[in-house]
Parts: structure tokens; sequence; C-alpha cells
């Protein structure tokens, strides 16, 4: 059997906005609201490609860099909580459409290379904490974090020493916003 890697398209949060999103994280959620997500592993997953062989990554690389698409404005302004799956997240109350046409695209070619996903709607969103208790208070809303969304990222997902991490493996620009 060939090895095969945890692998899924990404969208970084860029460094400075990882700290505000923690530090902000930090004054608005009890303590033990659920296990926090590390400033490094703050994502906004596009597609989830599950476990991947080497060709299969190859192939999804290559269609990966014939997207020509704008780069966009994401816009974190809302926040909430999903008590079934466990997570409290941050995302946009209007989504971009410039990320539902990447999102979808990305999704599509998954598929179609026989990739392993949920085939549930595409809801942005980066997720704050794991495994919350049943009721989370959410904050006011007011808070909002912006910037410009210029390329996205090809991730694999390892489990090392009982903490998972996730290591880019490739990246590829977005073109100049309209």
């Amino acid at each position: 059997m060939p090895a095969t890697r945890r692998l899924f398209f990404a969208i970084d949060v860029p460094e400075n906005i990882q700290q505000q999103l923690v530090d902000w994280r930090a004054l608005h959620f009890a303590a033990d609201t659920g296990r926090p997500v590390t400033a490094a592993n703050l994502h906004m997953t596009l597609a989830f490609l599950g476990e991947v062989s080497a060709q299969k990554q190859q192939a999804l690389s290559a269609l990966a860099e014939r997207i020509q698409q704008p780069g966009f404005t994401l816009t974190l302004d809302d926040a909430g909580h999903w008590p079934r799956s466990r997570v409290v997240w941050l995302g946009p109350k209007s989504t971009p459409r410039g990320l539902l046409q990447l999102a979808s695209m990305l999704r599509s070619q998954a598929a179609r290379s026989g990739c392993a996903q949920i085939p549930q709607p595409f809801h942005p969103h980066i997720t704050l904490y794991r495994q919350t208790c049943h009721s989370v208070r959410l904050p006011p809303p007011g808070f909002r974090w912006q910037w410009q969304v210029n390329e996205f990222v090809l991730y694999e997902s390892l489990f090392e020493r009982g903490r998972t991490r996730y290591r880019p493996l490739a990246r590829w620009p977005l073109g100049q916003s309209s």
C-alpha cells in the first residue's frame, strides 16, 4: 500500500492577526471553554482531502496551479458554536464571492480526484476551540479582523507527541483584486 498524507487546502491567517485572535480569545472566553487551537494552526479550510497518495497529491497540485482567480478581502466579524462538533469558530457574516469560488473549485477537483470529503456545504470559518462544553457564551458583536487574501496553501496535518500541527507543502498565488 502506498504511503499517504492527510492533506487539506486552506487560507492562512496572517501572523499578526493570529496573535490578535489569541489575545482576543483569552479576554472573551472562559478558561474552561475547550481546547484552544494554537496560533500557528489557525487557518480557514477550503477543501479537506483526507489521506492522499503522492500521485494524487501531484495531480491535485497541478490542478491547483491552474486556478486563475483574483484575490479578495476576508473579514472575520461573526462567531458561533457548533455543539455537535464541539467547536467555537470565527467567520465572515458576508462571504466574499472569491472565497466561495476558490473553495468550490478546490472541492470539485478533490471530489473528481476521488479524495474523501464530507459532503457538507462550505461554511467558511476559523476554529478557535475544539472539544468545547455544550454551552458556550459567545462574545458580544463588534469584533472585526480583515486582510487581503492573495494565496492559498496545501497543508499536511501531522500528529506528533500528542499534538497536531500543520505543515505547508505548497502555496499558490491569487491574482490582483479587481
